[in-house]
């Protein structure tokens, strides 16, 4: 039988510290493996010892199965849990930990690679008779070609869906509305998977719409026992990536339950699974469901399961790989109350969703009642902290729980209010807007909600700051400034006088520039009051009740509120009012500008993000459309097309395919086209 007293880690953030702290709680001593620039994080400190395997890269890191193996035989570990991505549904992996005499927490290496494929693993669905989506996958060792892809698109009918073979999270899938469609989506989801998985192959099914995706739980062990744990709606989603996961589904009675719950241990049984495993359906409206994949691994959703179970899914992994049998029956599984789940992403949402990074600024998740915050960053400290381009761009997983759905759903609102993050640019708004959303309310969102009109609505372009939040800002700068004893970090010294009675400041929120000028009112010397006068607005009094540097209460006419702020390496400030966060500048007219266009009508392209060039569609000295391909940029494991904002030529590339660039580098600089000159009517 199976045993072993030490657990390495092979993964970062917020699932390794996850499987850290309950492998520890088991009693296990912990190895936590790094890269260079995760040397400080949660993980880490977490763990009883930590070796560190590489560089920021995964490929030379966290890919790096012999780096990991090396470090398990440093420390004496005996198992190691892969944690999610990275190497987690990797068959050879798993199989050098069985030649190595290591426990791999997870399935056999015969049962990833059979449902790592998703050709190989529908047709093993077939033959269980587990319901799969209509589709065509070229034979084994073949490769999907145009020709057939054409073919056989005409036969199930458009739109249809062209998907990896391999991996899985939305990558290497894209949608195919119509025959001119096909060459460039082919190109496009291929070079994807074969960045992200290593193999390019394709498959293409039937696009079925307006379905809900809907997961089941499973988990199986060595002695032949199986069962579920109940479903997750993971409907919520953009280009097939998760944003809001729930359990149980609105729509799931017992009776489609156990149904979806036996096709999913009998999908697990058809490849002698073992461990805990997801297996992932698309649910029509009318109570159809069709397999998708299975991900042999835990998932970044697990949360929610165990939250309305009152289990712990790594404890369970853990006990199964130690080679005893599960503890409980089916009959034994009861799903009590909600849980809701949501990601929150260092991402733009009115940029497309392109992943962001930086310096982590503030970091306090909320500790309310029914909340839960799984993260790797270590709380109160948010300098020094980065979000890189390396790695996926999750932050965290909000997850609430309650008696009910709709109390879950309040919490969960709650929680993300009371969530503080500073930094990069996120998604925390848009997820409060989802979830407040009347059709998310009603239990009614399916895969295409996001995508379609009244999802985009959701995406608004910012808008200016109200004048509470600029006079709040405005108070906050003073006060700062004013505070010569205990300076704040990122602000600038002798900027103004300390001692003036009263005192004006110029703020710039994005192209709104707004002048103000600050009068001391009375009140005690640790609470201060301000009067705010602006033009074309009414003046605001604000008192500063309590100030920790990140959360700050005041009374603004009248009305006690809270709000959080932070300052910005380059002087700025970054103030979150009513849960919509600004930034600041101080307007200094006699420095002059070098602010550049960010919209590219300049004529300079800019990077969106950091990220890695993927493709170049321009060449010099050709001329271009606005909205024509330019290049595409991959961060994140995200692909990123970037087009042209104006009409003219190409007369600079300043990136080649491979390229790393940086934010905001000007990638192409188009010239614009002049007027044509006409004739002159002087009638």
């Amino acid at each position: 039988m199976p045993t072993f007293t030490k657990l390495l880690v092979a993964n970062r953030g917020e699932i390794a510290a996850r499987v850290i702290r309950t492998a520890r709680a088991l009693g296990y001593e912990t190895v936590a493996v790094y890269s260079t620039p995760d040397t400080d994080g949660l993980a880490v400190s977490l763990a009883d010892e930590a070796v560190h395997i590489g560089p920021a890269p995964a490929a030379e890191s966290y890919l790096n199965v012999e780096a990991i193996l090396a470090a398990a035989r440093r420390t004496g570990a005996d198992a190691i849990h892969p944690g999610y991505g990275f190497l987690s549904e990797n068959a050879a992996f798993a199989q050098a930990c069985a030649d190595a005499n290591i426990v791999f927490v997870g399935p056999p290496p015969a049962a990833i690679e059979a449902m790592g494929d998703k050709a190989l693993a529908k047709a093993r669905m077939i033959a269980a008779d587990v319901p799969t989506v209509p589709g065509y996958q070229a034979p084994e060792g073949d490769e999907l070609s145009l020709e057939q892809a054409k073919s056989e698109a005409a036969a199930i009918g458009y739109p249809v869906l062209l998907k990896a073979v391999a991996g899985g999270g939305g990558r290497g899938m894209r949608r195919v509305d119509a025959p001119d469609q096909l060459e460039a989506a082919m190109a496009s989801a291929s070079r994807e998977a074969q960045n992200a998985f290593g193999s390019g192959t394709l498959l293409l099914e039937k696009l079925v719409e307006g379905a809900r995706h809907v997961e089941i739980q499973v988990f199986a062990d060595a002695h032949g026992n199986a069962l579920h744990l109940g479903e997750r709606d993971c409907s919520a989603q953009r280009r097939h990536q998760k944003i809001i996961e729930e359990s149980p589904c609105v729509v799931v009675d017992e009776g489609l339950r156990a149904r979806m719950g036996a096709a999913a241990v009998a999908a697990a049984k058809a490849v002698d699974y073992v461990g805990a495993g997801t297996v992932e359906f698309l649910l029509t409206s009318e109570g159809a469901f069709y397999f998708l994949e299975m991900n042999t691994r835990l998932q970044v959703e697990h949360p929610v399961t165990e939250l309305v179970t009152g289990l712990d899914l790594v404890e369970w992994q853990l006990e199964v790989a130690a080679g005893h049998e599960l503890q409980l029956v089916q009959e034994q599984i009861l799903l009590r109350g909600h849980a809701i789940e949501v990601r929150l992403y260092a991402e733009d949402p009115n940029a497309g969703f392109v992943p962001q990074t930086g310096e982590i600024l503030a970091w306090r998740p909320a500790d309310n009642q029914g909340l839960r915050v799984d993260h790797g960053l270590l709380v109160g400290r948010g300098r020094g902290q980065r979000i890189g381009s390396d790695y996926d761009p999750m932050v965290a997983k909000v997850i609430a729980y309650g008696d009910t759905r709709e109390q879950a759903r309040r919490r969960l609102l709650l929680g993300l209010r009371d969530t503080v993050l500073f930094g990069p640019t996120h998604n925390k708004r848009f997820l409060i807007d989802l979830l407040r959303h009347e059709t998310f309310v009603a239990g009614e969102v399916t895969t295409a909600f996001v995508e379609s009109e009244p999802g985009r609505s959701l995406v608004a372009p910012p808008s200016a700051p109200p004048a509470e939040a600029v006079a709040l800002a405005a108070v906050i700068w003073l006060e700062a400034l004013r505070d010569h004893a205990h300076p704040r970090p990122g602000v600038p010294v002798a900027w103004h006088s300390a001692h003036h009675s009263s005192s004006a400041i110029e703020l710039r929120c994005g192209d709104q520039l707004t002048g103000l000028t600050l009068r001391p009112g009375p009140g005690a010397h640790d609470r201060p009051r301000w009067t705010v006068e602006q033009a074309g607005a009414d003046a605001v009094e604000i008192t500063l009740l309590a100030d920790d540097g990140v959360r700050l209460r005041f009374v603004c006419d009248g009305r006690q509120r809270q709000a959080h702020y932070a300052w910005t390496a380059e002087h700025g400030l970054q103030l979150e009012l009513d849960s919509h966060t600004y930034e600041f500048a101080e307007h200094r007219p006699h420095e002059g500008s070098s602010d550049p266009s960010s919209d590219g009508s300049d004529g300079r392209v800019r990077a969106p993000t950091m990220g890695r060039v993927l493709a170049l569609w321009a060449e010099l000295g050709q001329r271009v459309e606005p909205g024509a391909r330019l290049l595409t940029l991959e961060a994140m494991k995200i692909e990123s097309t970037i087009t042209s904002p104006i009409a003219g030529t190409v007369t600079e590339l300043r990136a080649a395919v491979g390229d790393q660039v940086d934010k905001a580098q000007v990638l192409v600089t188009i010239t614009p086209e002049q007027p044509s000159e006409g004739t002159t009517d002087d009638r």
